[in-house]
């Protein structure tokens, strides 16, 4: 599933190609109830939450896409070649066409399922009107482990299986601390390294994260973009201890035993509140 970067450079992508145009919208799957909604409409605004893209059409009629795991969006300049009969939606006006398969969603919302929908939603940390107060409010709520709250698109939005091995690598947190232990200095680090990740996502189209093993070649394996992810028993960047691989909630999650030790980052435990009289 595409991690929050990519979300938002898809949303940069159609607010500088497709925003102002007018488009016809079809459906070749024969799906048709949204591109009835859509065609013959001017595209207003583009905007990214975590994994979902949210496309405001002129009368205010609102297209949510959530891509899950198979969705896929293909554009097109000039000629396009024709649909198949996968595609969900198809967008065309003069200079371009969208092609949209596979989505978990597409649908037309009103102002109001979108706004609950977005509230949902956790803090995204591409995102300028982010609240780092709330964001750490929602991610240390209950003794699930750190690296599955992570993932809790209703936590944190937009960040994946990489995101979340490679931030916690940066910020030498212990993947399986309970996420209501981290202490609040140690979140900042956290959110500084998700945020960096994402963000560098956006510009080059991947994640390298810093410190990962060089390559004298040009090119870059999967595995050696990372400095834990997809590198289960190869030797750490920073210890040389081995990574390593293991399950969590149907997924599996990497990290460096030696340089995420519990007791060295943990931080303080939370005190409890002090009782008042009634």
């Amino acid at each position: 599933m595409p991690e929050g970067h990519s979300i938002h450079r898809v949303a940069r992508v159609h607010r500088r190609w497709l925003m102002g145009r007018r488009f016809t919208a079809d459906s070749p799957q024969g799906r048709p109830e949204v591109a009835h909604g859509l065609s013959g409409r001017v595209l207003l605004g583009v905007d990214a939450h975590g994994k979902h893209l949210f496309h405001t059409f002129e009368g205010d009629v609102r297209l949510h896409i959530h891509l899950g795991l198979f969705g896929r969006i293909r554009h097109f300049r000039g000629d396009a070649p024709e649909p198949s009969t996968a595609c969900r939606l198809r967008l065309t006006s003069e200079g371009a066409t969208l092609h949209l398969s596979g989505p978990s969603a597409c649908e037309l919302l009103s102002l109001e399922e979108e706004a609950a929908l977005r509230a949902r939603l956790g803090e995204d940390p591409l995102r300028e009107d982010a609240s780092p107060d709330r964001a750490y409010a929602r991610l240390t709520r209950g003794r699930v482990p750190l690296a599955q709250a992570l993932l809790d698109q209703g936590r944190i939005a937009g960040v994946g299986n990489i995101v979340r091995a490679e931030a916690l690598f940066v910020a030498r947190l212990p993947p399986l601390m309970p996420a209501c232990e981290l202490a609040r200095d140690a979140f900042n680090g956290l959110w500084g390294a998700m945020r960096a990740l994402l963000q560098d996502g956006v510009r080059d189209g991947l994640i390298v994260t810093p410190g990962a093993p060089p390559l004298p070649s040009p090119g870059r394996k999967r595995a050696e973009r990372f400095c834990v992810y997809s590198r289960a028993g190869l030797p750490c960047p920073r210890c040389g201890g081995q990574v390593t691989g293991q399950p969590l909630a149907a997924r599996t999650l990497y990290f460096c035993a030696a340089c995420q030790g519990v007791d060295r980052v943990r931080g303080p435990r939370r005190k409890p509140a002090a009782a008042h009289a009634s």
